[in-house]
């Protein structure tokens, strides 16, 4: 049986969107529309996340986090339009164990739920790692010298490929095989492009050019 979560999210398009989708991956979800109706319901039932915004009539989001953490440390999403450091700050002061700014995919949202139920009840991270770069598999996020680097779905798919390759060159071929699929008909030059803003994203020289073929994952002193 999948985990039980509760959606904390006063528009009710957006939670009933949310609601269903969680669903359609069988998982059981209740909500609430404000911070006093989660109350309400996290102390009369048993939940294995909390899907949280912050922006909540009656009782924000953060009050409804911090007195949540002071009876339980159940695993919580933040799910909100914040995007600003000091909100996120805040949050995690609270122990949120992920922290997610609208608009999202809400595929990207599962694979979130997901590597949060499994650190949780395991304490496991599938991640991989090479001279201060760090991919994190379950939560589709990139850190270099423990920051997080802000990166599209297609960036974080070529660098995970290029790290999980290291040394190894990777054609443009393969790299559109791989990340847009064999329906994909378009120029090869948009790999270049992705591969473009990565390095623009990314304070080292990572990824290097083996001209006429491709990219490879190797850390090099300078940029070129």
């Amino acid at each position: 049986m999948k985990a039980k979560i509760l959606v904390v999210e006063d528009d009710l398009n957006i939670q009933e969107l949310i609601c269903e989708f969680l669903k359609s991956q069988e998982y059981e979800v209740d909500s609430a529309n404000d911070g006093i109706e989660a109350l309400s319901k996290f102390n009369s039932n048993e939940y294995d996340m909390i899907i949280l915004d912050l922006m909540l009539p009656n009782l924000d989001g953060h009050s409804t986090c911090k007195m949540i953490r002071n009876k339980s440390d159940v695993p919580i999403i933040i799910l909100t339009a914040l995007n600003d450091e000091d909100n996120q700050l805040k949050a995690f002061e609270f122990q949120v164990d992920d922290y997610i700014t609208k608009p999202f995919s809400f595929n990207i949202l599962v694979k979130r739920v997901e590597a949060v139920l499994r650190r949780h009840n395991k304490g496991e991270e599938n991640s991989i790692t090479y001279e201060g770069l760090k991919i994190n598999c379950d939560e589709y996020k990139a850190y270099e010298d423990g920051e997080e680097i802000q990166l599209t779905t297609r960036e974080f798919e070529i660098l995970n490929l290029l790290i999980s390759n290291i040394h190894k060159v990777l054609t443009r071929e393969m790299l559109l095989d791989k990340v847009w699929g064999y329906d994909y008909y378009g120029e090869t030059r948009i790999v270049d492009s992705h591969i473009k803003n990565i390095r623009k994203k990314l304070k080292k020289s990572y990824i290097q050019t083996v001209k006429g073929v491709g990219y490879r994952l190797e850390l090099k002193d300078e940029k070129e």
